[in-house]
């Protein structure tokens, strides 16, 4: 393919973000998970459990399972300059990951919503939706601020 038919490394980078966050919020519209009634459902094994949300999960697992195989034999990114690195799972995982995680699920498990289908779902003003978006980002910030109080004190 001749060169003046690629994109910029970066162009390209930022047309495929933009392309896969409006396919993912589409697809949460379309699957109902930005309604935090379907993701309670879900939790909800003893009640009225609503299965949706293994639907989902299992078609993230598919598609990332694809990526992840044919990402495995390029050498470098199709998009990116390099590979990120993600921590290794197991025993080594960093505190504040497994803690992360703890509070995380937690959260996710009392409001029903996650970043994701919190942003997606701004647009339909429901209160308790900016408001939780908005406790969100206090979380973030309160965690950045703490992050370099800390390490102002090392």
């Amino acid at each position: 393919m001749p060169t003046s038919l690629i994109l910029p490394r970066s162009s390209a980078f930022h047309a495929s973000s933009l392309v896969s966050g409006f396919l993912f919020a589409l697809g949460l519209g379309i699957s109902g998970m930005t309604d935090p009634r379907n993701i309670i459902g879900f939790l909800d094994i003893t009640g009225d459990w609503q299965p949706a949300l293994l639907f989902v999960m299992a078609s993230a697992i598919l598609v990332y399972t694809i990526a992840g195989s044919v990402s495995k034999r390029l050498s470098r990114p199709l998009l990116a300059p390099n590979w990120s690195e993600l921590p290794a799972p197991g025993p080594d995982l960093p505190w504040r990951a497994r803690v992360g995680n703890l509070i995380f699920g937690a959260g996710w498990g009392l409001a029903g919503y996650c970043p994701g289908p919190a942003l997606t779902s701004l647009p339909a003003f429901q209160l308790s939706t900016w408001i939780f978006t908005g406790s969100m980002i206090s979380g973030f910030l309160a965690w950045e601020f703490l992050a370099l109080r800390v390490k102002k004190t090392k």
